[in-house]
């Protein structure tokens, strides 16, 4: 395939060579167009040397090849990594000021960006609605993730890694037109003993053969949807508690993309480890029986329900108004726990006509098969619309960036598989909710 590798003004523009790299290796034409102000972070010399072709900068080189329109009609993917809220504001209303501009706006492929930015940038109303338009045109958003920034920052705006870039545009590019990744050009039938004529994807998708759906934008406007995260805690005394690992970061960055996507976010948090997003309605709570109670009278006008907290399946019988000593119970503690309330369960078969219930399972089985069919068992114990199946072990699933799941629908079937950062995970979960 021709890919184009839009560059923007950004620290993480170091990243870009990477994601170049990733697709040259592959076996695809890589053709860099780079802004000003990237070549400021990136070298022209690097861009060259790793797409094996000239870097494309100024808008008026090429005049008589009308090249400012000739590099968008000739891609089959746009991949701009990263993308900054200036480059994000351009595209959203159309500006064409430069050479990325008119590319964009020259092209009918794929376009997938990947934004880099401070925090507080991200979360800005303007950035919001930016990203919403972009989405609702059929873009494919990837990340941000969440993590260490410029200087001594750190949250959601960090631009993900190269071969989760890669990954995401080239499933971009097979979503939009299916055919098109496994043939880049296609003979076009033909007089018997004539010459076939060899079509590539661009013209094709010139022509109108193939459009990509939109997906994302404001597609959850005027929904109400719950979402739990984080882990319960169930107190043996005053000091101490039986918990779980869960951090909370799946369950925000659910509400973080909800909210992008203009839906009424309620977050039901349980001991998160991480600030929750400003825009929701929040409800601390803190063990089982509390989080059910919160979630119950929330979903009564909600129209969805996201239960992505980890919450205990069982608690003390006995809770103890004093510190349990050492010296009291020797060298071994007997304690007696009694089950908690299934609130999944319980969520589902109260449900209305129209409401949707989405569940959560955290498994440590490491055959993906064996995996699989314990959420098929779950799912169908649990009566839910939905079941999140994600993997976990010392090092993975809990407490940590990224996630890699397995969505089951009722009946079992498996509807879709993604992994990557939470928040990109997040939004593909959105996208088969909405």
């Amino acid at each position: 395939m021709t890919i184009v590798v839009g560059i923007t003004g950004g620290i993480a523009a170091y990243k870009a060579v990477g994601v170049i790299r990733a697709l040259v290796l592959q076996g695809h034409s890589v053709h860099v167009v780079a802004t000003e102000a990237a070549l400021r972070f990136v070298g022209r010399p690097t861009l060259e040397a790793i797409s094996r072709n000239p870097v494309a900068t100024d808008l008026y080189e090429g005049v008589a090849e009308v090249r400012h329109v000739a590099i968008g009609q000739s891609a089959d993917l746009i991949v701009i990594a990263p993308a900054t809220a200036n480059t994000i504001a351009k595209l959203a209303v159309g500006l064409a000021d430069d050479l990325l501009g008119n590319t964009v706006l020259a092209s009918t492929a794929p376009l997938v960006i990947a934004p880099a930015m401070h925090t507080e940038m991200w979360q800005n109303p303007a950035t919001v609605a930016n990203i919403a338009t972009l989405r609702s045109r059929g873009v494919t958003i990837v990340g941000p993730a969440v993590g260490q920034l410029t200087g001594k920052d750190s949250g959601p705006g960090r631009m993900e890694e190269p071969d989760t870039i890669v990954r995401a545009a080239l499933a971009a590019i097979e979503g939009g037109a299916t055919r098109d990744a496994a043939a880049p050009a296609v003979a076009a039938a033909t007089a018997p003993g004539q010459p076939a004529t060899v079509v590539s994807l661009s013209e094709r998708r010139r022509a109108g053969e193939f459009v990509r759906p939109a997906r994302g934008g404001d597609d959850l406007a005027g929904r109400r949807i719950v979402i739990t995260a984080g882990g319960t805690r169930e107190p043996l005394d005053p000091v101490r508690f039986l918990g779980n690992r869960s951090s909370g970061r799946q369950g925000i960055a659910l509400a973080v993309a909800a909210k992008a996507r203009g839906a009424d976010v309620t977050l039901i948090a349980a001991h998160l480890e991480v600030a929750p997003p400003e825009g929701v309605r929040l409800i601390e709570v803190g063990t089982a029986n509390e989080l059910q109670d919160a979630v119950t009278e929330a979903a009564r006008s909600a129209d969805i329900v996201v239960m992505a907290a980890a919450v205990a399946d069982y608690r003390p019988a006995v809770v103890r108004s004093d510190k349990i000593k050492k010296t009291d119970a020797g060298d071994r503690l007997t304690l007696e726990l009694v089950a908690n309330p299934d609130v999944l369960k319980g969520l589902a078969a109260a449900k209305r006509d129209g409401q949707t219930i989405v569940g959560f399972a955290a498994e440590t089985e490491q055959d993906p098969s064996a995996l699989v069919e314990l959420g098929r068992s779950k799912l169908e114990a649990k009566g839910s619309d939905f079941l999140i199946l994600n993997q976990v072990g010392w090092s993975h699933g809990f407490a940590t960036e990224s996630n890699e799941i397995v969505v089951l629908k009722r009946g079992g079937d498996i509807v879709m598989e993604a992994s990557g950062t939470k928040l990109s995970v997040a939004d593909r979960i959105l996208d088969v909710i909405a």
